[in-house]
């Protein structure tokens, strides 16, 4: 069976470029294309795929408002966000909102196939060139936290919820994949938010990578 894809980008060049780049492989087939944001969630009711390769960057409704109307209508699908370099902040907070993994456009056919293959498997990806740059990102985006020290030890078990929490992972998610009740991870995610001293989840997740925990 081949891996059904999806497309949501603005750029006409772009977007032919990667569905003749993808139409060169056996094992996927693009079922669908979308101009903005805005229709992602119609197009993944319509066309049903495995994956969603989805530009960050649209102008009516971004790729990351974009995943976040999926999740709120309960059909993401596991999804690689299409960025440039300049876009380091970005690609975070679309990680946090439940993307995947993320590639520059410019990806040659052979690893956009082995990207779109792992996150259709379950994995998720992120490419070298662009991680020490998100990382190094990171410094400079808001909050800034000045007391470091303050934040309360996490057990194991807040640990492994909290890496899944970086991934992008809803409650529902991390309670199927490790096996636990939702009320269990709710209280999970709260306590490692008081902890940290943070508000919501992104927050969390900068400052446990601020304090080297992830």
């Amino acid at each position: 069976m081949k891996i059904r894809v999806m497309l949501a980008e603005d750029q006409n060049l772009v977007r032919l470029g990667i569905c003749s780049l993808l139409e060169l492989s056996e094992d996927i087939e693009v079922v669908g294309q979308v101009e903005d944001g805005s229709q992602v969630v119609d197009g993944i009711r319509q066309f049903k795929p495995d994956v969603l390769l989805i530009d960050i960057r649209m102008p009516k409704m971004t790729g990351i408002d974009a995943l976040h109307a999926m999740r709120e209508a309960d059909c993401l699908v596991p999804s690689i966000i299409l960025t440039t370099f300049d876009d380091s902040q970005l690609v975070m907070e679309g990680i946090t909102a439940g993307a995947k993994g993320y590639l520059l456009k410019d990806v040659s056919l052979e690893s956009l196939v082995g990207a779109i293959e792992v996150v259709h498997a379950g994995g998720t990806l992120m490419q070298p060139a662009l991680t020490e740059r998100i990382l190094k990102g990171l410094s400079t985006m808001e909050p800034r936290f000045d007391n470091m020290s303050a934040a309360e030890a996490l057990s194991d078990k807040e640990i492994e919820v909290l890496r899944l929490m970086a991934g992008g992972f809803s409650n529902r998610e991390i309670s199927n994949t490790i096996h636990k009740s939702e009320g269990t991870i709710k209280n999970q995610v709260s306590s490692i938010l008081e902890k940290l001293g943070v508000r919501d989840r992104t927050q969390a997740v900068l400052r446990a990578i601020n304090l080297g925990l992830l």
